[in-house]
């Protein structure tokens, strides 16, 4: 009877020490969700530079959305909830701040607006654009790369932008759009990012706009209330203003913070 016992005995020891053992396996439930990856919704223009920026980020490659902005930020105002939002320009994510969407923004980098095109074209300049035949595509009026563009045929004065806006054959809703028409060959000209330019490794050629024309691109990056990595994304956007973050942006051809 007392062996039985003891055997009794020694059997729940064991239960309880898998009970515990269970237990302390369920605690490392939030640990592991910890490691889920980010999820970054973030402007088609910094795809490449984000990709490579992903690579060696803390907690895992981040799962990214690439879109037109405004396209990520009316995702955001739907009820989408991404841990990090980052734009090309600055007037989304504050608006989107001053919504209580969004963390305060942090403007992280710069991009200069350039006229790209075919490596071979026979365009040198902008005003080629005012003669009859060239075909162009441009950015949505709506997404920032159609906005600086319009700033950049605004200051070129009423006559002139006329007879550039003639030659329009197209509007794409993110500046990889104007690109991939460039690349393919279906316009002759387009307004994109210097590091568009640089993404599509010589397929194509900029040509810099005269400095009293060109817009200043800034962009910035905020972390969005309500997501589930928290700290991850304050690193991952305090990231993109030093350190490894901001190399890998200066490489892609982007520039440093406005200060």
């Amino acid at each position: 009877m007392r062996r039985a016992r003891a055997l009794v005995a020694g059997l729940c020891t064991l239960a309880a020490l898998a009970s515990l053992a269970a237990a302390g396996c369920g605690r490392q439930g939030p640990a592991q969700d910890a490691e889920e990856p980010l999820t970054v919704s973030a402007a088609a223009s910094l795809a490449e530079a984000f990709g490579r920026y992903g690579e060696g980020v803390e907690g895992g490659r981040p799962r990214y959305s690439f879109a037109g902005s405004d396209e990520l930020a009316a995702q955001i105002r739907q009820g989408a909830r991404p841990d990090v939002y980052a734009a090309a320009n600055t007037k989304l994510p504050e608006a989107l701040h001053r919504e209580g969407l969004v963390e305060r923004p942090v403007t992280f980098t710069t991009n200069a607006l350039v006229l790209a095109v075919p490596a071979d074209s026979a365009i040198d300049a902008l005003s080629d654009l005012e003669r009859p035949g060239a075909d162009l595509v441009v950015g949505s009026p709506s997404v920032p790369v159609g906005s600086y563009t319009r700033e950049v045929l605004w200051r070129l004065g009423p006559q002139r932008a006329e007879l550039i806006l003639a030659g329009v054959r197209s509007r794409e809703p993110d500046v990889k759009g104007v690109v991939a028409k460039l690349v393919a060959g279906a316009a002759d000209a387009g307004f994109v990012y210097r590091s568009d330019v640089v993404a599509a490794g010589g397929r194509l050629r900029a040509l810099a706009l005269p400095g009293r024309l060109r817009p200043q691109a800034a962009y910035a990056a905020a972390v969005v209330r309500g997501g589930e990595r928290h700290a991850l994304a304050r690193r991952f956007v305090g990231g993109l203003r030093s350190g490894r973050g901001a190399r890998i942006l200066r490489a892609a051809g982007f520039g440093p913070p406005p200060r």
